[in-house]
This record gives structure tokens, sequence and C-alpha cells, in this order.
């Protein structure tokens, strides 16, 4: 199946012992969508004004130079997924970076691996280019320790072993922001959210009617196309978008592991994905909000084959195939009343995730997830300086493959209060408490205080907390007999406890910002395979632990008027405490440079380096450990307005066309150029 083929090069972690990324109920990543009093990010974000003009920590990029400001605050000052409301960034305890739509269009990013592959603390793996599975490792935990919310929808497939979601099938040209939120989160969240959250949100209409459109083409077949309509007034607002992405010769298997005479197979990716946002005022204090998105993607690949004899594999000498279809969907009802001091959020969400594999060897096969989630948030402000969010949501997922079928349900109850205790001293705390139909009930909570120094410009900040991931139906129930496989009923969750703490200081009157953060996390109760040679039997158990610590450190700056640069490194040791080695897929160092430059109103410029340190992985032939080496990649990009309405605009990825694996066997794309047109009316 797709999951096997490839799945042993991108979910070991260094903990498993064999070869072979709200809660789990989505409580509140939906917040962007229903602001009772309107002050969702997009519309006016100045409703939210923060004390300082900028928080460097929280912002991927370069926000606009200051002496350019009109007043109104940027879009990337404003954070919703460290407590479930609208916030600014500088009152937030909580490590997280922002990513905006301008951000993703000026870098010209088309999928969601490009545009996480910046952001601190971050380790993105894609077996080879666009379409290949990729997972995300947030400070060294686990690529299945990440919860992802698309706007609020819990998106992890309950169909995959681990429950994880494949970032590598997201399309970034509806995006209209991206907040990465590190540290355990269990206690606004829920199950998954053991090394952090992102939260993903796509784009609302606003405004007179407008159609979008843009057309581009370039290197390994590439050929891109998007069209969208939208618009709104104060009662209602719509959004509807169609993107389509296609790449038909993509490297990706190294010709060393060839047999002698075997053709190499390009991949080929094509991926259609349609979605709309909907709201309506259906009166004064009655709100109904809307979301549905649709995925199709198709990606022909080279799988493995084993020789029993020499106990190492090779690429296939024919070509597989695997058909995503993914569907997401929320329907929200928002009462507001006392005046808009209270707010009650009604919710259902649905998420179907299909794959159909295709081996012409193997056979094919077919797996389904599915999952309904009802969840109730309630938003009370108390006084001044002072909000009480508390909810109760009740989820059901479904796995369906061949010679499995289970279920299960989940209740989650959270509480959470937001202070201003005294001036400038700001502090959010949050307990949960969930119950499962398998594994029983678990407690976990987060304490995340900031205290701004206005007269030097300084930040202080930390968080501690508690996450924990629930074992997947997949671990529990699917057995494999003709392996000696079979899964473990009485599977715990893993657990984390983490912190950090850290600064940020603005100089040269806020045109410069730096700072750092240390963070730790301990894990236990790891999931691992095990192995009993009486037997010959294999499964799972909880019996593996971990520690990962590091630094994240940046500096941003507005050099000129139009020059602006961010810089960005962290430091990451992960290890196995059973062990005492290093896990796979986590480097020691990694930083990035982004710069931005508009020399003219209507030319922007943009360049950014990623470095990428040594890292432990396998070996695709031998699964053998070995050292990838450090690699850097250097991307540019222009964009140029002919028009009000119309832009042309063209990249350059891996501009010195940087040759790297990641993950051993899988080759990156090398140098690509592109080049589009874009109208907007």
């Amino acid at each position: 199946m797709w999951q096997a083929l490839i799945a042993p090069a991108v979910s070991g972690e260094g903990l498993i012992t064999c070869a072979c990324n709200f809660c789990s109920l989505s409580c509140n990543g939906h917040v962007e969508l229903t602001d009772p009093d309107r002050s969702r990010y997009d519309p006016d974000p100045t409703r939210k004004a923060a004390k300082s003009r900028n928080s460097g920590q929280q912002i991927s990029t370069p926000s606009a130079s200051a002496s350019g400001s009109s007043g109104t605050q940027d879009p990337g000052e404003i954070a919703v997924s460290p407590t479930g409301t609208p916030e600014p960034v500088d009152q937030i305890g909580s490590s997280v970076t922002v990513i905006t739509s301008k951000q993703i269009e000026a870098q010209q990013r088309r999928t969601l691996p490009d545009v996480l592959k910046m952001v601190p603390g971050l380790n993105v793996v894609q077996t080879g280019g666009p379409g290949g599975q990729t997972s995300v490792f947030m400070r060294g935990t686990n690529s299945n320790h990440t919860k992802v919310l698309i706007d609020g929808i819990d998106v992890s497939d309950p169909s995959t072993p681990n429950r994880t979601f494949d970032f590598g099938q997201m399309l970034a040209m509806d995006l209209e922001r991206v907040e990465v939120l590190r540290g355990p989160q269990s206690g606004l969240y829920g199950a998954d959210a053991l090394g952090g959250v992102i939260l993903i949100y796509t784009k609302r209409g606003n405004g007179p009617p407008k159609v979008n459109t843009m057309v581009e083409g370039g290197s390994f077949g590439t050929f891109n196309q998007a069209a969208s309509v939208s618009g709104g007034t104060d009662r209602y607002n719509y959004y509807v978008n169609i993107s389509h992405f296609r790449a038909d010769d993509i490297p990706v298997t190294p010709k060393d592991l060839l047999q002698p005479g075997e053709p190499r197979f390009a991949n080929r990716y094509d991926n259609w994905t349609y979605s709309s946002k909907v709201g309506v005022d259906v009166t004064k204090d009655v709100t109904v909000n809307l979301v549905a998105r649709y995925t199709d993607g198709t990606i022909h690949f080279t799988g493995d084959s084993y020789d029993p004899f020499t106990h190492s594999s090779f690429p296939s000498p024919y070509q597989s195939g695997a058909d995503v279809d993914d569907f997401y969907s929320r329907s929200e009802v928002v009462w507001r009343s006392l005046g808009g001091n209270l707010t009650n959020y009604f919710g259902i969400n649905y998420s179907n995730s299909q794959t159909d594999n295709i081996d012409h060897v193997a056979g094919n096969s077919y797996y389904q997830g599915d999952r309904v989630k009802y969840d109730w948030r309630s938003v009370l402000k108390i006084a001044p300086g002072y909000a009480l969010v508390t909810g109760a949501e009740h989820q059901n997922e479904q796995l369906n493959g061949p010679d499995v079928f289970a279920g299960e349900w989940n209740n989650g109850v959270y509480s959470e209060l937001q202070a201003e205790v005294i001036h400038n001293l700001f502090v959010a705390t949050n307990v949960r408490y969930d119950d499962n139909e398998n594994f029983g009930g678990h407690t976990t909570w987060r304490v995340a205080p900031t205290y701004l120094i206005e007269a030097t410009g300084t930040k202080i900040k930390g968080s501690i907390g508690t996450g924990f991931k629930a074992p997947s139906l997949s671990q529990r129930f699917q057995d494999y007999p003709a392996f000696f496989f079979y899964g473990n009923p009485d599977l715990k969750p893993e657990e984390n406890t983490g912190y950090d703490v850290g600064f940020e200081q603005q100089i040269f009157g806020g045109c410069a910002q730096f700072g750092a953060t240390y963070f730790r996390n301990d894990l236990t109760d790891l999931i691992e395979t095990t192995y009993d040679p009486t037997t010959f039997i294999s499964t799972y158990a909880n019996v593996g632990k971990a520690k990962t610590d590091g630094v994240e450190a940046f500096v941003a700056a507005d050099l000129t008027t139009d020059l602006r640069m961010r810089a960005d490194y962290t430091y990451t040791q992960a290890t196995n405490e059973d062990s005492g080695g290093w896990l796979l897929r986590r480097p020691h160092n990694k930083a990035s440079v982004a710069l931005d430059w508009t020399p003219t109103d209507k030319l922007l410029v943009t360049g950014s380096v990623l470095y990428y340190g040594d890292s432990l992985d396998i070996d695709r032939a031998t699964f053998a450990d070995e050292i990838l080496p450090s690699f850097t990649v250097v991307n540019v990009a222009a964009d140029y307005k002919l028009t009000d309405r119309l832009s042309v605009y063209g990249r350059i990825d891996n501009l010195f066309n940087e040759h790297y694996e990641i993950p051993d066997g899988f080759l990156a794309t090398g140098i690509g150029a592109y080049a589009g047109i874009r109208f907007t009316n």
C-alpha cells in the first residue's frame, strides 16, 4: 500500500525498532471564522492594538517597515492559536510563528511544505518533490506529535498507522494565514498536540465582488492555475476557490540505487483542490458559517522491492500510484448575548480521507478514515483584561481498510482564563479533561505568562504545559497475521511535559528586534514496536522515553526603508533516553535568512537561504543508520505590477542546484525556474 511503501522512509523516529503532524476535537481553531465583534484578524486587526509595533519572534518574514506604516497593524502581529481568541503576539507567552498570505505570495510558495520550511523549530521531511509524503518534526518531537487544523477542522487521517496528516497534499494558493504554535498544547487542543499545533486559515471574502486568477509554468513539467471569486458586506461574506497543481517530470530516485539496466521513472503529481467559505448574519446576534474543502491528488512514484537473500531493498522496476481524496467541512452557528460580552459557538466538523493504492505486483488496496465532531465553546468577557473560555466536545472516528474496521469516541471539556494580572503582565492558563472509549481519562494543562517592559522595549516570556498523543486505531486494532504482527488494544497515550523561557528585545526605535528561547520536552510512554523471539510475534508497547531541548534565536531588522531582513537559528538536541542515541531526521542545526526588497512601488524582490545541518537517517537500501550531510538551498523571486490589476512574476528555486536527500534515498528537486501572470479585477 501507499503507506507501507514509503512510510518506513518518512515516519521512522529513531525510537521505533523496526524499519518499517483545539483537541482531538478542534476547540477553537475556528475563531477566525466567527469572532463576534468582527475583530477577526483579516478585516480590521487594529481593533486589537498591540503595545509595541512588532514582536519579531512571531513573524516568519519581516513585516513592513515602521517608517512606512500607515497605522494599521500588520496581520502578523495578531495570533489566535495560543489562546483560541485573537491576541497581539507581544502579549502572548507561547512561541508562535505567524505567516500571512502576503508573505506566502511574495515568496511564491505553492505547497504547504514549502511554506513551513523556513519556520524555526520545524524540520520538514518530504519523499522527493511535490506530492511526496511529507512529515513535520516540531522541536525534536516525533512527526505524529503535531496537531493540524484547517479552519478549525482536525485533518489528521484516522486510516494511517500513526493518525497523521500528509502535508504534501496541501496546496497554498488559497491560504490566508498559517500559525505554528510550538510546545505541548493539549490543555487547549487535546490529543495529538504533544509537540505543538499548526493552524491553517483559508481566505475569506470581503468588500465588492472580486475575481483573482493566476497561471504559471516552469521546470519539471510544472503547470499551475488558480481562480477565486470573493466578496462580502456587513451581513454576509463568501469565498470560492479552485486550485490546480501539476508536475510531470520530478526526478526522485537516486541512480546509484537502481539495479543494472533498470530505468529511472520520474514522479508525476496532479492535484485539484476546491475550497469555499461562507458567512451570513441571520440576525444581529446570530451568525452562520460554512467551510468546505476537497482535494483530489494523484501521484505516480517508484516504491521499493525487497531482496530476501541480501535483506536489502531496491527501487521497484515498475511504477506505483496513489489516489488521495480528502474532504473537510465545518458548519457553525454563533450566538452573541450580554451586549456582546458572551459568545457561544456551536459547530459540527466532518472529515473523510480516502486512499487508493495502485501496485501492479503487490495488488491494490483501499483505506478510509472518517471523523465527526460536535463542539460547543463559550467566550465570556469577565472584566477589562479578563476573559474566560470554556468548551465541550464529542468526537467519533473510524478506520476502514483491508481486513480491519475500528472506531472509537472521545469526549472533552476544557476551560481557560486569560488575564492581565497587573499592568503589562499577561497570563493564559488552561486545563482540559478527555475521556476516551478505549484508554479512559486524561488531564492536561498549560500556563503561559509574558511581561512587557515598555521603557526598554523588552518582552520576557515563558510557558509550561503537558501534552499527549492518543494511540491510533491502527496501532490498537490492525493486525498483519502474515507477518506475525498484531495491534495492541491496551496501549496508553504517549505523554510530554514541556516548557520554554525566552526574551525579545527591540532596538533602534523598534526598527530591529532580536531574541532567543530555550525549550525542553520530556516524553514518556512512547509507542514502539516490540518483538518476542520465542513466538516470533511483533506488536506495539509503551516502552519509549525521549528528551528534546534546544534554542530558537532570531534577529529581524529594517535595514533601509526598502530592504528588510530576518534571520533564524534553531539548535535541537533530540535523544532517545533508552539508548542514548540521536533521534532520526532531527538536525542539531538549522538556520535561515529571508530578505524582502521593494526598490519601487511596482517591484517586489525576495530571497531566502535555508541551511540544514547533518542529521541521522536510515539507509533506504540497507536499513542501516547513516548520517545525511548538511545542505544549503537558496531561492529568489520577483513580482512586478504591470497595472493595478495585472502582475507578472517569476522565481528560481534551489538557485545553485544543491543536491541533497531528506529522507535518505529520495532526491529533493534541483534548480527550477518558474514564471506566471496574475490578474485581479
